[in-house]
């Protein structure tokens, strides 16, 4: 049996960014933002440090680089929201995010921390989307690794994909049962 590595990369498939943005989408990922935290604790929080070590992929993070890693990014989406919505189109900073998945608190078998600070971050940034306006939606930011610009109602989208990408990857580990650790 041969392994598709674009689909154990991509479970869910890429972000397709819409060619129009409803009030209905935008609500849809909002909400999908804001149920992450939950979901997430769910699925890891009774997760003994074996599973917790099982890989989603060949060469992948572990399922609790996976979670650590979400607390990361996420902390900095909200921070690039509340830049976009105080500063006109700043640049912001991208980060090396495989470098930060090395770091002590990144390899820690102790998740309850980023899933702690996942449910406040979550509830907080749902709050400041919720309060959008159109105007607020239409709101950019450069960001300087692609040299492209982003609205916010598309960044919205990007970190409701976000979201059920990682929750796709922790599944994945956990129905391989640890099989793509030794390869």
């Amino acid at each position: 049996m041969s392994i598709n590595l674009e689909q154990l990369k991509f479970p869910i498939g890429q972000f397709q960014k819409p060619a129009s943005y409803s009030a209905s989408r935008i609500h849809k990922w909002i909400n999908d933002i804001e149920e992450f935290p939950k979901k997430l604790k769910a699925l890891t929080q009774e997760l003994p440090s074996e599973e917790l070590n099982w890989k989603y992929r060949p060469n992948s993070w572990t399922i609790k680089q996976v979670v650590h890693h979400c607390a990361d990014s996420h902390m900095n989406s909200l921070i690039r929201f509340k830049l976009a919505l105080t500063e006109e189109q700043p640049n912001i900073r991208p980060y090396f995010e495989d470098r930060w998945a090395e770091l002590s608190d990144g390899v820690d078998n102790n998740i309850k921390h980023s899933l702690l600070l996942l449910t406040g971050l979550h509830q907080k940034w749902a709050n400041l989307l919720r309060s959008l306006t159109k105007d607020k939606l239409d709101r950019t930011f450069t960001h300087p690794e692609h040299g492209q610009i982003f609205s916010l109602k598309e960044n919205i989208g990007i970190y409701a994909w976000h979201c059920n990408h990682h929750l796709a990857h922790i599944e994945q580990a956990l129905a391989n049962q640890g099989n793509f650790n030794n390869t």
